[in-house]
């Protein structure tokens, strides 16, 4: 039985644009213990391919977390599917404000060590020991109490073209690089400061406030549901939008605008703008800021190095990216010598 793709992403492309048909961008998490990811792997990958769907799904033997697209004609199916496994019934499904034909190209269902890499080993950590959760009114209050500390718990490429107004943001890579800073910065307000955090959909947010409340932080609160959600219930509920710019999201899209502030600059020419690029030699992918403008004078390009190659013919492109494994780093983390703005 067919348990991976055999599509190329430009069949899939062309295919979806052919059939013209609305797709749902989504994603989900959900904590929980499986004893056999393998198999729970190869049961969601003949369900979803069943139903047309594609995404970036990885399983772990602490949960899963999945970013996908659905076609809108199957959603129905597709919510049934997940409310009839005992530890996704009724799991929040975060609903993106901007949907795109193409934001995924193919189904890809992973398992790995963890569902979020956190590089922890710490066997009497238990992730499932969570902060409070609190909703998008709730976190607005938060944020007006002198006592809060907030937290963004994404890298800096993310919270770099949109955050939380008065967020902490730290200037990491990783995850796992965040935990420790993190907690080294504000050991002094463990007993009686309110630690909040937020993340894109809420599944870093969780496994972190679980983590610092193992390390002692008496106050933890996390948004529920993350930036996609807090925007869902500020537009629904006419609420103070306190989120400025756009929230990074790890698809085709790269970005979802939650205001119109622009608090970024491209990293070639100073000038105000939040679209991130990869960069067009195959042998880079940098991930990247490029306003129009430097995209169409650089080809999109993040140097003029990168640029020279994609001059090249196709075959001599390819002999110079051999044996240097940098087939897929399409979200790099944009650290650059070559990025004359790049913070």
């Amino acid at each position: 039985m067919q348990l991976y793709n055999k599509m190329s992403a430009i069949e899939r492309a062309t295919m979806l644009e052919e059939a013209g048909e609305e797709r749902l961008t989504l994603s989900f998490y959900q904590y929980a213990k499986l004893g056999n990811p393998e198999l729970f792997r190869n049961h969601l990958f003949i369900a979803w391919d069943a139903l047309a769907v594609l995404g970036r799904i990885y399983v772990a033997h602490e949960g899963i977390n999945a970013q996908l697209s659905v076609p809108a004609k199957n959603f129905e199916a597709f919510k049934n599917f997940l409310d009839g496994i005992y530890f996704l019934e009724n799991v929040r499904l975060n609903i993106a404000i901007e949907h795109d034909l193409k934001s995924f190209l193919k189904l890809k269902v992973k398992v790995r060590d963890k569902i979020v890499a956190d590089g922890l080993n710490d066997a009497t950590f238990d992730v499932t020991n969570k902060g409070i959760h609190v909703d998008a009114e709730g976190f607005n209050q938060l944020l007006e109490d002198p006592d809060t500390v907030l937290v963004d718990m994404r890298n800096h490429y993310e919270s770099e073209i949109g955050h939380f107004k008065g967020a902490i943001t730290p200037d990491v890579d990783t995850f796992r690089d965040s935990l420790d800073i993190i907690e080294e910065n504000l050991k002094d307000h463990k007993e009686h400061k309110k630690l909040v955090m937020y993340c894109t959909g809420g599944i870093r947010c969780e496994k972190a406030s679980a983590y610092y409340k193992h390390k002692g932080f008496k106050n933890v609160f996390q948004l529920e549901g993350g930036i996609i959600e807090y925007a869902r219930q500020v537009s629904m509920n006419g609420l103070e939008n306190k989120f400025l710019g756009k929230n990074f999201v790890f698809d085709h899209r790269r970005g979802e605008r939650i205001s119109e502030d622009v608090i970024s600059h491209c990293h070639q020419c100073g000038t105000p703008c939040d679209t991130h690029e990869n960069c067009a030699n195959e042998a880079c992918h940098l991930l990247f800021i490029q306003c129009k403008n430097c995209a169409e004078a650089m080809q999109h390009c993040c140097s003029t190095e990168c640029q020279n190659i994609i001059q090249l013919p196709y075959e001599e492109q390819k002999k110079l990216r051999s044996g240097t494994h940098n087939s897929n780093k399409i979200f790099k983390k944009g650290r650059s010598e070559k990025l004359k703005y790049k913070k």
